[in-house]
């Protein structure tokens, strides 16, 4: 029975593990381009409702700044398997390991999801 670094069951974690990042990646892409759109569609609606138009820049720039992150996230992702996967080949890879971009990505989208949650309650009305 091969070891723990030459099953092949490794490899396969360590892809599934890479292919969950792209996902987030993309994921935050995505919704940072629909939260940019978002902007544009509340423009179109103000000016077809005669309302004073608001600014929408927050929603651009915050928007940007999402996809901008899922950008960084899948260039981590790349950066980071194929460190793990040369660590295997090697056998210099070590168990339990803390990732740093999935601890710093939480922090940073909680720190985002916090400013939102201040921006939503200061424009309520």
């Amino acid at each position: 029975m091969p070891n723990d670094l030459e099953d092949p069951r490794t490899y396969f974690a360590a892809e599934r593990t890479f292919l969950a990042w792209i996902r987030t990646g993309l994921g935050l892409m995505a919704v940072g381009f629909a939260l940019a759109r978002f902007g544009l569609f509340l423009r179109e609606f103000q000016s077809q409702q005669h309302a004073p138009p608001h600014s929408t820049g927050l929603s651009v720039y915050s928007g940007v700044g999402l996809v901008i992150l899922g950008v960084l996230v899948n260039i981590s992702a790349v950066i980071g398997h194929l460190r793990t996967v040369k660590e295997l080949r090697s056998g210099s890879w070590i168990p339990g390991r803390i990732v740093r971009p999935a601890v710093a990505l939480a922090l940073l989208l909680a720190l985002f999801g916090s400013g939102v949650a201040v921006w939503l309650l200061l424009i309520r009305s």
